[in-house]
Parts: C-alpha cells; structure tokens; sequence
C-alpha cells in the first residue's frame, strides 16, 4: 500500500475518527486506526466498540486531487501516535508506505518516519446496520436537537438507561426527551416521511456529544439509519455508529403537569444571568440552590444566602405574571442549562406549587420544554 495526500485534508479526517478511540478499550487494536486505500480514495476507521467512526477522503474533490494512490491496501495504526506524527508534519505533502511485516514509512518533507502497523483483518467489522429505517435531518437542525437534551441525560451508572436520550416517532413527529430524574429536556421535531416501523430507541448521551462535533452548521441532510442494537448517523464524508442503551425508558409524559397555579412570562436572558450572579453565593449543601419568588409589582425576587458568606437579593421585572403567589428553590445550575438551552429568548415559566415540577418555554416556540424539580430549603 502506498499512497500521497495532503496534510490538512487527513488531518480533519484524523480529527473525526479520533473522537472514537479510547485508551481505555480491553481490545488492544482498538488503540489503532484503520486505513484502507482503494482506487477510489482512503476511508479511516476509529472504534471503541460503543461509537465507531469512519470518515472517507476521495481522490478528487470539486476538480481538485486530494490523494495519489500508488497501490491499494490496508493497515491498523496506533492512533495516538499517528496522529500526533501527522500533526507535526513539516510539510503539507505526506507519503504513506506499508513494506512487509507492517512496516509503515510516513515522509514529509526531509522527517522520515517508521511505525510498526498491525494486520487489517483483525479489526473488528463495522456494524450491521439496516437502511429500510431512514429518517433525514439538516445537519444544522440535528445539533440543535442534541444540545437542547443531551445535558439533562444522568451522569450516574445506576440506571443505564437514563445516560442516554429516548428518540421516540409519534404522531406528533420525532419526540426526543432526556431526563435524570430531577429535571427533564425535551424537544418535538415535526419531520415528513417519519418511518413507522421504529417506536423508540435510547442513543447513548456520550454519543450524541461526540457527533455533535463532527457535524457541520449546514443544512446538509443527516440520514439516520436506525436498529434494535445501532444507530448509524450517515453525513457525505462520514459514518458515525454508536451501540443503543438496552432497557426500557421511563414514560416521561405523565411527569409534565397539565395544570398550573403560577404562570410567568420572562426575559429568558436576565433571568439567566441574575441566577447565575446569585449561584456565586448559594454554595448550600453544595445543591447550588437559589430562590425564585413573586413579588406584587409584576416583578419576582432571585436571592440566595449563605450562612458563612452572606446574601444576594435582585429583583426582575416580568414581562406577564398570573395567579397565585409563589416562593420556591431548585438548582442553579439546572435552571442555568435550561435557560441557556432555549438560548436567551424570552421564556414562560409554570409552576404548580412550591413542591412540585415546573416547566420553561420559549415563548416563540413551544417545541423545546425543560421540567425542573424543585428542592426543599426548610
């Protein structure tokens, strides 16, 4: 195998591949990528046998010759040490060579590298993923979907399930909801052509955070291909797998209050930004907890206090304000990714009391809604 490309263009595809390589992995090869030269261009292949990466460079793009293939092959690098190889590179030319035994030569400019690559086919195959379950997202719309849930999915191993967010296909469209128990994200997408033979997957919370990444803020479609043990992301240039999470997800509608006592209309940004001035003091119990109350003048109170340090009082005029009085406390921090989720447009707030879940839209769109529990101080 021997092939000539240019620095960069590997490079960008090493970037990507390498968001699935882990040193941590029990499959030693898995410490390496994949490389495999055709006629037609290099596909690199990164894995940790839960996210598999694969990217391809062609040999010609828009006119322009990305790679000169000598002769065809394939081969497994440590990846680590290959990509910082390329990334030193004096030059942007880059000639790849595999001898016998797997020795791998790297040149560029006068630097002459030696690695010792391992056998190809010991690399495990990519997953089966069938293309009858194909739903299609502008890549841009994607990544809005995943940073609008992704932070609410659990960080704790004790219920697997709940470290990943729940696609689901309804009636109403592409319903994805991720929840930790204390808080829930959720957001409806209305698609055409939604396939009815998929009802509910569970995606990895790690996954959708490393695909994130790699996807682009185009229009560009993202067609998702999906099985009962894969889920595979398909952009021009890359395929992104990732393993499902086994296990039934918790029916989370019956969460979402559907009355309310307190209702008020809010400029998302301040409110933002005056708890995160009043978490600076609410180091309670290390809960971040902060108090919202209404006041009379169509305004409401953020405050918190620290015993040892002292307290913080700002008062915000609202937009609307209806029904009953209401103190109540819940986590900064919680509060803080939900506002930023919605991203600073303004926000109706509904509460059902001081004890109970309350949740935060945007005024503009009612496809994102974030519930938050509250906390008890007293």
């Amino acid at each position: 195998m021997k092939f000539s490309i240019q620095r960069d263009h590997l490079l960008n595809a090493l970037n990507d591949v390498m968001k699935a390589v882990s040193s941590k992995t029990t499959i030693p090869i898995l410490t390496g990528i994949k490389i495999d030269t055709t006629e037609d261009g290099i596909r690199l292949t990164g894995s940790d046998a839960d996210i598999t990466i694969q990217t391809f460079i062609p040999v010609e793009k828009d006119g322009e010759q990305l790679i000169e293939v000598t002769s065809t092959g394939s081969i497994v690098l440590q990846a680590r040490m290959f990509n910082e190889i390329v990334r030193k590179l004096p030059t942007n030319e880059v000639t790849i060579e595999v001898a016998d035994q797997y020795q791998t030569r790297i040149q560029s400019g006068k630097s002459d590298f030696h690695l010792i690559g391992l056998e190809s086919a010991e690399y495990p195959m990519l997953p089966e993923v069938s293309e009858e379950t194909q739903i299609a997202i502008p890549a841009d719309l994607l990544k809005s979907i995943i940073r609008e849930t992704v932070f609410a999915v659990s960080t704790s191993e004790s219920r697997p399930v709940l470290t990943g967010v729940n696609w689901k296909v309804t009636e109403k469209g592409l319903v994805c909801v991720a929840t930790d128990s204390h808080r829930l994200a959720r957001r409806i997408v209305s698609l055409e052509n939604l396939p009815t033979n998929v009802e509910s997957v569970v995606i990895p919370g790690k996954s959708l955070t490393e695909l994130s990444k790699i996807l682009t803020d185009s229009s560009t479609p993202v067609n998702i291909y999906m099985t009962n043990q894969q889920v595979l992301f398909k952009t021009e240039d890359v395929l992104f797998f990732s393993r499902l999470l086994e296990g039934n997800y918790p029916d989370t509608n019956r969460l979402i209050p559907d009355s309310y006592q307190t209702t008020v209309k809010i400029n998302g940004k301040e409110l933002l930004q005056a708890i995160d001035r009043a978490s600076l003091l609410a180091r309670e119990e290390r809960n971040n907890v902060v108090r919202f109350s209404t006041l009379e003048n169509d305004s409401v109170e953020i405050s918190s206090n620290s015993p040892e340090i002292g307290k913080v009082e700002e008062e915000i005029q609202v937009k609307e304000l209806s029904g009953e009085e209401l103190r109540i406390s819940f986590s900064a921090k919680y509060m803080m990714d939900a506002l930023k989720s919605i991203d600073g447009q303004d926000v109706i707030i509904q509460f059902t009391g001081s004890m109970r879940p309350f949740i935060i839209r945007s005024i503009h769109d009612d496809s994102i809604l974030q519930l938050i529990l509250p906390v008890r101080t007293y």
